[in-house]
């Protein structure tokens, strides 16, 4: 029997209940097999700051560090929207994310054949999309220095500073290409070097990493075209990879193609334990309503088992189980269209417990 240990924070808003969701339907999962999970539940952002007066206290991070992974719910909110820049409750997912050497996050964009309807796109366009975003993590302008405010000829002004050295740019390329090889050999990099010195320094970087991948494919994208394409012709692309914060907007938006950014999880590797968490925000305004979509939870909950703990197999039999549900026409709120069956997030987790019995 093996045993491994999952840090569970569920952060804020609706957090608690996709969390919980994910757990049962891991418990659910690993019931027959030889592995036992064990967890260990910590407050992280906004809860962490009613809590313990700060978002991500250290002792939350000692415990993430010791843990066989990390899956999260979703930090922030209104109530904490003015308090001081530093204790803002998203420091918790960005300190997370630092102090656990995490540089890659991978946002699988797939879209299941049951949400074809869904997606804003025509079936045709968006009939078999899969797309992996991988986006750097750790630099870029979300970590550089910043000016909160300054006055310069009697004018406020504010400012963040994108840094990336090319050590940073190589990891992330050399991942990309490396996840490439195991799907279509094919990587667009994502930048603006008409306009931006990182862009630049990334680019020449991408084509050296390029080099040693002579069997896959390696183009280069503006990201404004880039943001183009992926409404105008998606299945075009493989693998993105790309800054951070053009990775950040990037994924959103192809999130939607899937018709609902409730059904996104990801994955954020690096040198430590991996973080596991859906891409949609804590949305405050539904929490406890049971209309949280869990499934991006439930999909990032998959994604733990395959990345950080090597069972492909059990991830692969959650990822069928949404699927059929899906297909049986079961939706939550956020998917409900007339003609299909409307659930609530316990009903939605009952039945995928269901489909692993």
């Amino acid at each position: 029997m093996k045993e491994k240990r999952i840090v569970v924070i569920p952060g804020d808003g609706i957090g608690e209940e996709i969390t919980s969701a994910a757990v049962r339907i891991l418990e659910k999962a690993t019931a027959k097999s030889n592995l036992r999970l064990t967890y260990d539940k910590q407050f992280a952002g906004g809860a962490a700051i009613d809590k313990y007066g700060m978002p991500l206290p250290g002792f939350v991070v000692e415990a993430a560090k010791q843990a066989d992974a990390v899956l999260l719910g979703a930090v922030g909110g209104p109530k904490w929207d003015h308090v001081a820049p530093e204790m803002r409750a998203e420091k918790a997912i960005l300190g997370l994310r630092k102090q656990l050497g995490l540089y890659a996050n991978l946002r699988p964009i797939r879209v299941s054949p049951a949400l074809i309807e869904c997606s804003p796109l025509k079936a045709d366009a968006i009939s078999g999309v899969d797309i992996l975003v991988v986006r750097e993590l750790s630099g870029g302008v979300y970590f550089g220095e910043k000016c909160e405010s300054e006055m310069v000829d009697g004018i406020e002004q504010a400012s963040d500073l994108e840094v990336y050295a090319v050590p940073e740019v190589e990891r992330i390329v050399h991942l990309a290409f490396k996840s490439a090889a195991l799907r279509r050999k094919q990587v667009v990099s994502v930048d603006k070097a008409n306009v931006l010195a990182t862009s630049r320094l990334w680019r020449r970087t991408a084509l050296e990493v390029g080099k040693e991948y002579q069997d896959i494919k390696l183009s280069h994208m503006y990201v404004d075209n880039c943001a183009m394409q992926l409404v105008l012709a998606p299945k075009q692309f493989d693998v993105i990879v790309t800054n951070n914060l053009f990775g950040d907007i990037l994924s959103d938006e192809a999130a939607v193609l899937t018709g609902s950014i409730g059904m996104l999880p990801s994955a954020s590797l690096g040198n430590g334990t991996g973080l596991y968490e859906p891409i949609h925000g804590s949305a405050p305004d539904i929490a406890g309503l049971g209309l949280a979509n869990p499934m991006g939870t439930i999909l990032s909950a998959a994604m733990l088992l395959r990345y950080s703990l090597g069972e492909s197999a059990i991830a692969e039999q959650i990822e069928q189980a949404v699927d059929r549900v899906l297909g049986e026409g079961y939706r939550t709120a956020d998917l409900y269209k007339p003609g299909f069956t409307k659930v609530s997030t316990e009903e939605i987790t009952k039945l995928i417990e269901g489909q692993l019995d």
